[in-house]
């Protein structure tokens, strides 16, 4: 690689080791002024050490090589010169928005702060300063939304916040990791948008973590492709796209959904396992003044949703953030108190459906959940064994210990994870086991009270693009196998369209479209559909 004219950054034999294990290894490529570069990769490839590393943040890492920014190489400077430039001419956004935001402080507040300390601007200056950054981003009545703190904002609203933040001294180097993960398909649009509009504003350069693939065709320039810590492929978006040299910049490219379904009409004979006629969900809500001391208002958050599912088949609900999607699905699985009918394998829910009463037990053996991210509903106090027995012990407590053991490992091995992979299986925890790995485990604790139907909450979002594939492909055995129903929950239009025979589309907590995955995603009616379907080219 040879050095490019008005380089910003130069990054040459970058390597990093935590003890004896290398993570990054040899790393090199360069960055201009205005250039936006997408650094792709699988989980643990080194991606996110590598940016750390750059602004010496990678804990007790050791870390070698050079990393020349404007003549300065970084890994050489004192403590208190890279404070100088944390914050400063090189600014980070995180991939989590909700833990890099300090919770007891307004937003507004957390932006001056960086104000005050990079720009010497006065208290009401740096506030009214915060509230133009906020406005910059678009979102609405900043003034207000400067007052708030991080839990009374949306995913998007944190978002903005953090690249208000990030923008606060003006960088000239922006590192942004996964910005848009945790955000559905419509704000992950309008976040790259605003990225891209106020790149062009201020010159800055990009250096874009992620592993979605379509971001990097939509916003970068360059692209460098990681792989176990090495950089095996750089080059033009357009000229590595179209023609990858390596094997595994081809296989990344191919890690898109593939459809592997039961087609076909279903059996006219066959009963629903799951009906909803009239589903509403309502909150209560104070009322201003005198009213707010006598009664309560109502904010309604899924509003008369009818649906039916059968055997062997899957309903996709997609929707932005806030339309319902969750909600309904707490309300199929008894979690939320909620109007009208909900039949599961043709019972009904005991009123209230929160409470487990006997029958209701009964009830959510046929319907169990898998959630978005397998690390947070795992419990890392529980063994392998404890976590995937957890529903026999509640729904069959007859079994004895090596009958119990025996379901475990059979369900075990029908996810893909076995004794010969890992030694001493059932006596490990969570934290030993990669993302898709303890999907697999949350998808064996469903599985192994034998339900009907799966409520499936984003089980793809939080992993990576030939992990989310294996992971579906699974999904997709399991069902041809057991002729399991599928709720499946999501923003990711791709995954709809390879999962889903059917879909709900939601806005506002009402169902706006509906109908067979060709119908609404081929030749969507409505225009909130069509702006959700071109959002995720």
């Amino acid at each position: 690689m040879t050095d490019r004219p008005g380089t910003l950054l130069e990054v040459r034999d970058l390597s990093v080791r935590f003890g004896a294990k290398e993570v990054v290894r040899g790393v090199n490529f360069d960055i201009g002024p205005g250039e936006k570069l997408a650094l792709v990769g699988e989980s643990g490839s080194g991606k996110t050490i590598t940016a750390l590393s750059l602004l010496r943040l990678a804990g007790d890492a050791v870390v070698r090589g050079s990393a020349v920014f404007q003549g300065r190489d970084l890994l050489v400077l004192s403590e208190r010169e890279m404070r100088g430039l944390r914050g400063g001419d090189i600014a980070m956004i995180f991939q989590e928005p909700m833990t890099a935001l300090n919770p007891l402080m307004t937003v507004g507040r957390q932006i001056s702060e960086v104000l005050e300390l990079k720009q010497a601007l006065t208290h009401d200056q740096s506030w009214n300063a915060a509230i133009e950054l906020l406005s910059s981003t678009g979102i609405p009545e900043p003034a207000r939304r400067a007052a708030a703190f991080p839990h009374q904002l949306s995913g998007g609203q944190r978002q903005r916040a953090m690249i208000a933040m990030a923008l606060a001294s003006r960088p000239q180097l922006l590192l942004a990791d996964e910005p848009t993960t945790a955000l559905d398909v419509t704000l992950r649009g309008q976040i790259l948008d605003l990225l891209a509009d106020l790149q062009r504003q201020t010159g800055m350069a990009v250096l874009l973590i992620t592993h979605d693939l379509n971001l990097v065709r939509r916003f970068a320039d360059r692209v460098a492709v990681m792989e176990q810590g090495v950089l095996v492929e750089q080059g033009a978006v357009t000229e590595v796209f179209a023609n990858p040299r390596q094997a595994y910049t081809r296989r990344l490219l191919a890690s898109q959904p593939q459809r592997d379904l039961q087609e076909g009409v279903p059996d006219a004979k066959a009963q629903p396992v799951l009906r909803a006629h009239g589903l509403r969900v309502v909150y209560p809500t104070p009322l201003p003044g005198v009213r707010g001391w006598f009664k309560k208002g109502e904010f309604v958050a899924v509003q008369g949703v009818d649906l039916g599912l059968l055997p062997g088949r899957t309903l996709g609900v997609v929707g932005e953030s806030g339309s319902g999607k969750s909600t309904l699905a707490q309300a199929l699985l008894g979690l939320l108190p909620h109007r009208g009918s909900v039949e599961v394998a043709g019972s009904t829910w005991q009123a209230p459906a929160v409470r487990n009463t006997h029958a209701n037990q009964r009830l959510r053996q046929q319907i169990q959940v898998v959630f978005q991210d397998p690390f947070s509903s795992l419990s890392p106090r529980l063994t392998v064994e404890e976590i995937v027995g957890e529903g026999l012990r509640v729904h069959e407590p007859g079994l004895q210990g090596a009958q119990m053991r025996q379901r475990v490992e059979a369900a075990l091995r029908e996810v893909g994870l076995s004794h010969e992979q890992f030694p001493g299986l059932l006596a490990r925890y969570p934290h030993e086991f990669s993302g898709g790995q303890r999907q697999r485990l949350a998808i064996a604790r469903a599985l192994i009270v034998q339900p009907r139907l799966l409520v499936l909450d984003e089980p793809t979002s939080a992993l990576d693009v030939t992990i989310q594939q294996q992971v579906l492909a699974l999904l997709q055995r399991l069902q041809r196998e057991r002729g399991l129903a599928y709720v499946l929950i999501t923003h990711d239009v791709d995954v709809v369209r390879a999962m889903a025979h059917d879909v709900l589309v939601m806005k506002d907590g009402v169902v706006v479209e509906s109908g067979s995955v060709a119908q609404v995603l081929d030749t969507p009616r409505e225009p909130y559909t069509q702006a959700l379907v071109a959002a995720a080219h």
